[in-house]
């Protein structure tokens, strides 16, 4: 078997063959997968990517445990969550890239959650992404877009808008996955599409199987994983064709695990929007009581991680409303102290002393560290010189921070380490 990651060469993929340490416990209690069976994957393979990072470690505690870890026995991690399947690599939220994160040993695997035009439920990021998340714009399809290429531009797919909402489930099966990206400002088709990471003409790597939020239950089902979905938020006015409520949707989005027979402890629904966390927790409890409240509120002016004052609901807002997880992306939880330390941030104390249990986004999204690692470490880049800074600051959000889980592009990193470091002991 063979990856390919962006543009770099093709590399084998090979088990690590080394010796695991396991003196310290870790103090965070990692999510329940709710899989008293344990997993069906029989052999997790890591490849080479979690080597090549500890390889870039400096000396130290954390690089010697890593490097000393036997994975001949891996099994799956509930600590590694799989961040739309495995993206780095494969195209997000394909059958492809769903069956390499199960490969890859994570315990988690998630499906962001939208609707068609006949109100099915499908796994896309965004409602409206299909123009650089499929192959849509090479199909007569396109013509159906919210908003279609303008062939009488120069850059015809310039302000080009394809929602899953302008097809019928039926059309939309008719789609290939894609890795995610294009070229805007391209004056013709092949350009734009050239305009993917990482773009090959591998279709076994670069192009993937669709797939709808039941077809999902099914196969994570398969795997004995958890599964996490996120419900997306509308890119049409609501309700939509008059009726369609967000209170339906979100109740459409626990009934289809209902229906498969899931039990609730095997289900962390997600949302950004504070609405559909609280209505899980007071209209299905038994899967509000895992519902996740993703917080993007550094988009929201004056808000600061590290002062408290600005946080807006407070943490003890949020748990007097049931809200057990908070999902963060990783600047909110980790900061520089005045040695040029990655510590625990103001935001992640305030949260761990509510008693709110902390899961975090997303790792292995920043491509090449050597230039300070993007958004994501975007509150500790002073020290971010190259990838094996990824395990360093993973290492500071587990033992440190405390979370139960990560979202990783690349589960094998997450489990890996996890693995290695004894979190799911």
């Amino acid at each position: 078997m063979k990856c390919k990651l962006y543009r770099t060469a093709c590399l084998s993929l090979l088990l690590l063959l080394t010796a695991c340490s396991s003196d310290d416990d870790a103090d965070n209690d990692p999510i329940d997968t709710g899989n008293e069976d344990g997993f069906a994957v029989e052999a997790v393979v890591l490849g080479e990517r979690p080597a090549s990072l500890v390889a870039q470690l400096p000396e130290g505690e954390l690089r010697s445990r890593l490097e000393s870890c036997d994975v001949s026995a891996i099994r799956p991690q509930a600590f590694s969550i799989a961040h739309r399947g495995a993206p780095f690599q494969y195209p997000e939220h394909s059958v492809e890239g769903y069956r390499a994160a199960a490969e890859q040993g994570a315990g988690v695997i998630e499906c962001d959650v939208t609707f068609t035009s006949d109100r099915e439920l499908v796994c896309r990021h965004s409602q409206c992404d299909l123009h650089t998340t499929t192959d849509i714009l090479t199909t007569d399809l396109a013509q159906k877009c919210t908003v279609p290429p303008d062939m009488d531009s120069a850059t015809p797919y310039q302000d080009v808008q394809c929602c899953t909402s302008d097809l019928t489930l039926a059309e939309f099966r008719t789609l290939r996955a894609k890795r995610d990206g294009a070229d805007s400002a391209a004056p013709t088709l092949a350009e734009y599409l050239a305009g993917t990471p990482g773009w090959t003409t591998d279709e076994a790597t670069d192009y993937g199987t669709l797939i709808t939020h039941r077809e999902s239950i099914a196969l994570f089902d398969e795997y004995g994983v958890a599964m996490t979905p996120e419900l997306k938020e509308a890119a049409v006015d609501m309700p939509y064709q008059g009726d369609y409520t967000q209170a339906a949707y979100a109740q459409q989005l626990i009934d289809d695990y209902t229906a498969a027979g899931i039990s609730a402890d095997r289900v962390y629904p997600q949302s950004f929007q504070l609405e559909d966390v609280l209505y899980w927790i007071t209209e299905t409890p038994e899967f509000g009581e895992q519902a996740v409240f993703l917080d993007d509120r550094y988009t929201v002016e004056g808000f600061d991680p590290a002062d408290a004052t600005t946080f807006n609901p407070s943490m003890q807002e949020l748990v007097d409303q049931g809200v057990q997880y908070l999902a963060p992306p990783i600047p909110f939880l980790v900061t520089l102290d005045d040695q040029q330390n990655i510590v625990p941030s103001v935001y992640a104390s305030e949260a761990s002393s509510r008693g709110l249990k902390l899961i975090t986004w997303t790792l292995e999204r920043s491509g090449s560290l050597n230039e300070g690692g993007g958004f994501y470490y975007s509150s500790v880049s002073p020290v971010i010189d190259d990838d094996g800074d990824t395990l360093r600051v993973l290492d500071v959000l587990a033992r440190d921070v405390g979370v139960t889980a990560v979202f990783s592009d690349w589960p094998a990193t997450t489990t890996f380490y996890s693995y290695c470091t004894d979190l799911d002991a």
